[in-house]
């Protein structure tokens, strides 16, 4: 069994537009149209069994919105193989009742991102989120490290996953990004003895740039096969995630990635699913 943990979806009416500015700012190019179809084309392609829409609220008045419509998507579509996780944003003003509902409508996690929501992951704000979440037994995934569309803004350093792990303890948490985007080496010196998961979105290969940009080839290049392992060395195959950030990475080639590291094939289906499986409790 195949699990994309990390992938992003958008309403059919605005996917267009949202896809074209999101890649001109990041310029890079999309590997689906960014709706729900253009997933499901994309795991087929790819031989992906379930794959995990993660939203993002960029201000509160998303909140409860966001949320009510992945548990509507769920019951429509995790026959199909798509789930959503639901969101929550620092700023909102009643955390724990919203986070109550997220669990009581069979949301199993939430996603955050500290850069789009500009506040640190170790402020206060969000230390109660983790601290509802840990209560409720939610996953929450993180954006970690740089943000391609966000130059030089760091706003989950490893640094601060350490802080949240110190003063929370251990719960369903995972950084995304392979820990911190661009910041791999803090990662592998922070974060290797903690309990957090990390996934593989984004992080894998090279990047695919837009046609109208010119990209220094070395700025194209992300964890090759040999780094990639040192992660598997250091963390262990049973905390990494598969994750694509499709529509940003190509699914099939994120999948044929894995399968082409000389791994054992436990630890290749580990990585590819069944480390997932657990966390999803699928």
């Amino acid at each position: 069994m195949i699990i994309d943990m990390h992938t992003h979806i958008f309403p059919d009416k605005i996917a267009s537009d949202v896809i074209e500015k999101l890649s001109r700012v990041a310029k890079i190019s999309a590997h689906t149209n960014g709706t729900l179809a253009g997933l499901e084309n994309s795991m087929d392609a790819a031989q992906i069994n379930l794959s995990v829409i993660l939203p993002v609220a960029t201000n509160t008045h998303q909140v409860e919105k966001i949320n009510s419509s992945a548990a509507e998507l769920n019951e429509k579509f995790s026959d199909a193989g798509i789930f959503s996780f639901g969101c929550i944003h620092p700023d909102f003003a009643n955390v724990r009742a919203e986070l109550s509902r997220v669990k009581n409508c069979g949301l199993k996690g939430i996603k955050i991102h500290p850069v789009y929501q500009d506040i640190n992951l170790d402020d206060a704000k969000f230390l109660r989120i983790f601290d509802r979440a840990a209560e409720l037994d939610l996953i929450v995934v993180t954006h970690a490290g740089l943000d391609i569309g966000f130059p030089n803004v760091i706003r989950c350093s490893p640094q601060m996953i350490r802080h949240v792990v110190d003063a929370i303890g251990n719960f369903k948490f995972v950084a995304a990004h392979m820990g911190g985007w661009r910041n791999w080496s803090d990662v592998l010196e922070l974060l290797a003895d903690t309990k957090i998961f990390i996934d593989t979105a984004f992080s894998t290969g090279e990047i695919v740039p837009r046609n109208d940009f010119v990209w220094k080839p070395d700025d194209l290049k992300l964890l090759d096969a040999e780094k990639f392992l040192t992660f598997v060395k250091i963390f262990g195959a049973d905390r990494i995630l598969f994750g694509t950030d499709s529509p940003w990475s190509s699914q099939k080639v994120s999948v044929d990635f894995i399968k082409n590291l000389p791994l054992a094939e436990d630890d290749k289906a580990k990585i590819l699913g069944l480390n997932a499986q657990k966390l999803l409790e699928v």
